[in-house]
């Protein structure tokens, strides 16, 4: 093996096994190890200005192309130094050259450059033609379409509004990108961020990237299926009496009827004051929950136990009539 300076050969003859201080035919495991520490050692952008480290860097590119793939690897094996044949010679780091300073560490470095060697999901099972091995299948491709859930405030999801997302980073730079997000969008909404997405190592293809949108809840508002609902609470004067009372809406005060003697768990219907759509505005549900003050005034007790003594009927009556299970 050797130590570092220069290629080991013999008439022409470039012995990679060296160049990359491994036993001759170690396995791809031990070959992309090697390669990964060596890169490391010997990268121009870790030794700057340093001609004998950039020849090395590109003699260890070189035999790392060679031997970490199968078929170049075989030929490479079986005729020595006329492995080539005047055809497919490995680069000698030709088209490798990257600027460190696009990756934010050096990991990302080394799998963009194994990915530009054909390490990446993909192509293990291809020759340089394109076509399958022989023997081969042709291996799933990489999915380089990405999803991440954005949370919004219930009030943005109402009105719509537009947010500046960080999508990725770059070293010191980091890409951000505008996101529009239309009045009255609906919870699980993927939105479509197209050229956002991962990017394929060593050819610039980029996938697109989705947001699956969810609303943080709100104390008043919950929205069912697209139907903006709340709890309205009446006073037990106006549950019997109805009439008309103001309600609160998610843009103002509105006026809606109570009809006389409602009942608890009975909706009411404000037409154009729901959840935005395309259409326009949906209706706005309210569910009737009757108020039970928890420290009534000398008067409000007064007259309630007048009305306990006026009352004509029992409010358990018909509960009475049902609730006893007879005997077979």
């Amino acid at each position: 093996m050797v130590a570092g300076g220069s290629m080991a050969r013999s008439g022409g003859y470039k012995d990679y096994w060296s160049i990359l201080q491994v036993p001759r035919g170690a396995d791809q495991a031990a070959v992309k190890q090697a390669f990964r520490r060596l890169a490391r050692q010997y990268h121009p952008d870790v030794k700057p200005n340093d001609k004998a480290a950039e020849g090395r860097f590109k003699e260890i590119n070189e035999a790392y192309e060679v031997l970490s793939d199968p078929e170049k690897r075989r030929r490479y094996e079986q005729f020595g130094r006329f492995w080539s044949g005047g055809r497919g010679q490995a680069s000698g780091g030709a088209g490798v050259e990257m600027d460190f300073q696009n990756y934010g560490n050096f990991d990302e470095f080394i799998n963009d450059l194994l990915g530009r060697f054909g390490e990446g999901k993909g192509s293990g099972g291809f020759s340089a033609s394109g076509f399958p091995r022989p023997g081969r299948t042709r291996p799933r491709p990489l999915d380089l379409d990405a999803e991440a859930s954005l949370e919004i405030p219930f009030a943005e999801a109402f009105h719509g509004c537009e947010r500046t997302l960080a999508v990725r980073t770059l070293g010191k730079n980091q890409e951000s990108v505008q996101v529009r997000i239309p009045a009255g969008i609906l919870p699980a909404t993927r939105l479509r961020l197209k050229g956002k997405g991962n990017l394929q190592p060593g050819t610039g293809r980029r996938g697109d990237l989705y947001l699956k949108v969810q609303l943080k809840p709100h104390p008043v508002w919950r929205l069912e299926g697209g139907q903006l609902k709340a709890d309205l609470m009446l006073g037990l004067d106006e549950a019997v009496l109805g009439g008309e009372i103001e309600v609160p809406t998610p843009q103002g005060a509105a006026t809606v009827t109570v009809p006389a003697g409602i009942q608890p768990g009975q909706s009411l219907r404000l037409r154009g004051q729901g959840w935005p759509s395309p259409a326009g505005r949906k209706d706005l549900l309210f569910t009737v929950v009757i108020h039970v003050p928890q420290s009534p005034s000398p008067q409000e007790l007064a007259l309630l136990r007048q009305w306990a003594i006026c009352r004509t009927s029992s409010p358990r009556q018909a509960m009475a009539r049902q609730a006893v299970l007879p005997k077979p």
